[in-house]
C-alpha cells in the first residue's frame, strides 16, 4: 500500500507499470496522488462536483497516456498536475464560453512556486533538478508559446489538436513549438554550463 511520503522514483515506477496497463499499479498511483490532484483541481474550479469530474477525466488520460510520460521532462506529479490543470481549464471554457482564464498569471505562479526554495504545497510536487531547470526555462517563454508547448508535450496533444484548441493556424503553432524548443535547448544548455 502506498505511503503518504512518496518519492519520485516510486511514482515513476508506477507510471511505467501503468503504461503496460498494470491495473494494480494504477490503483496505487491513484491512491497515492488523487487527494493532492483533487485539491489542485478544486483550487481552480471551486465546485466539488466539477473538480471530481476533472479528476476522473485526468486519471483516464493518465491511464491512456502513461507511456508518453518522460522523466527527463518533468517529475511525475508535475506531469499529472499539468494534465489536471489543462482538463480544469478545458472544463471552465466548456461550462462558460465567455470565461476568461488568466493562464499567464496562473502559469507564472506555478513556475515561481516550483523554483522557490521555500517549503510550499507546490514544492511538494517533488521536482527533480532537471524538472526545476525546465520549469525555469519554460517560465521565460512567452505565454501563448508556453501554453502551446505545454499542450503538446505535457498533455500529449498533436500540433493540429493544439492549433484547434488554441484557435490558431497549425503553421503558427508549429513555428511557436519549434522556436520554443530552440529557446528551451539554449536555456538548458546555459544552465548546465
Amino acid at each position: 500500500m502506498p505511503t503518504a511520503a512518496l518519492d519520485t522514483s516510486q511514482l515513476q515506477n508506477w507510471l511505467a507499470a501503468v503504461a503496460r496497463k498494470d491495473a494494480q499499479a494504477f490503483k496505487f498511483l491513484y491512491d497515492a496522488t488523487s487527494a493532492k490532484l483533487f485539491g489542485f483541481a478544486l483550487r481552480i474550479l471551486v465546485k466539488r462536483e466539477l473538480a471530481e469530474e476533472v479528476l476522473q477525466e485526468s486519471f483516464v488520460n493518465i491511464w491512456n497516456n502513461a507511456g508518453s510520460y518522460q522523466a527527463g521532462l518533468a517529475a511525475p506529479m508535475t506531469w499529472m498536475t499539468t494534465i489536471v490543470r489543462n482538463r480544469a481549464f478545458d472544463l471552465l471554457r466548456r461550462v462558460d464560453h465567455d470565461v476568461e482564464i488568466d493562464a499567464d498569471n496562473f502559469d507564472m505562479g506555478i513556475m515561481q512556486a516550483m523554483e522557490s526554495t521555500e517549503t510550499t504545497p507546490a514544492r511538494a510536487l517533488e521536482m527533480t533538478e532537471d524538472a526545476k531547470a525546465l520549469a525555469s526555462c519554460m517560465s521565460r517563454l512567452e505565454g501563448l508559446h508556453r501554453q502551446a508547448m505545454a499542450m503538446a508535450f505535457f498533455h500529449d496533444l498533436s500540433h493540429s489538436e493544439v492549433a484547434d484548441h488554441m484557435k490558431l493556424p497549425i503553421g503558427t503553432v508549429k513555428t511557436w513549438i519549434r522556436r520554443g524548443l530552440d529557446k528551451l535547448r539554449t536555456c538548458l544548455t546555459r544552465l548546465e554550463a
